[in-house]
């Protein structure tokens, strides 16, 4: 009788194994974000006294920046769709200060390592216009996602950081990183330095 209710028993684990094994494994739903419509690339040009002008896309905002470490011909560009700034500051250069400036807006992009899981850096020269860069991405969730610099390598020094007014995700940020990466390089290549 024993081994009868043992055999039973085996019987029934057997037969209950598979059925509590058919449950499916819960996979979490990969998290989504919002639709962002991009406006149409239109591009005006940036005139004032500043001692540079640039085409700059018609649905972002340029003003002279008023913080209380601003100096003359440093403005924002303001992407109010996307509640982002490009912080535009402005040097006069000569040949002892030009490796200054290089080695400030270096320490700058440095400090955005920590979070950066990269930094690519790009080049531009025009020789026509006397106009000199480099564009650097920072991959990953840093603050800046973007920061360039341009200069004349004798009188001029322009550098330009973006930044985004919210905690950065790439993953949330990256179309419209994109977009306005295309509008900084159109800045870039537009971009003429007043005589």
């Amino acid at each position: 009788m024993k081994k009868n209710n043992l055999l039973y028993f085996l019987l029934f684990l057997v037969l209950l194994l598979p059925m509590a094994s058919c449950k499916k494994a819960s996979v979490p739903k990969p998290r989504g974000y919002f639709r962002i419509d991009l406006p149409e690339k239109k591009y005006v040009l940036y005139e004032s006294d500043c001692p540079y002008t640039f085409e700059y896309p018609e649905y972002a905002i340029v003003v002279k920046d008023t913080g209380s470490y601003s100096e003359p011909y440093w403005i924002n560009i303001f992407f109010p769709a996307f509640n982002a700034d490009i912080n535009v500051s402005y040097k006069m250069v000569n040949d002892t200060n030009l490796s200054k400036y290089l080695d400030e807006s270096w320490t700058l992009l440095q400090k955005h390592n920590i979070k950066a899981e990269a930094i690519k850096d790009s080049y531009f020269t025009d020789t026509s216009k006397k106009v000199y860069g480099v564009l650097y991405e920072l991959k990953g969730n840093a603050a800046s996602a973007i920061q360039f610099i341009l200069t004349d390598s004798t009188t001029h020094f322009f550098r330009g950081a973006l930044y985004f007014n919210e905690k950065p995700n790439k993953d949330s940020i990256a179309p419209v990183l994109q977009f306005i990466q295309k509008d900084i390089i159109h800045l870039i290549e537009t971009f003429q330095w007043k005589k």
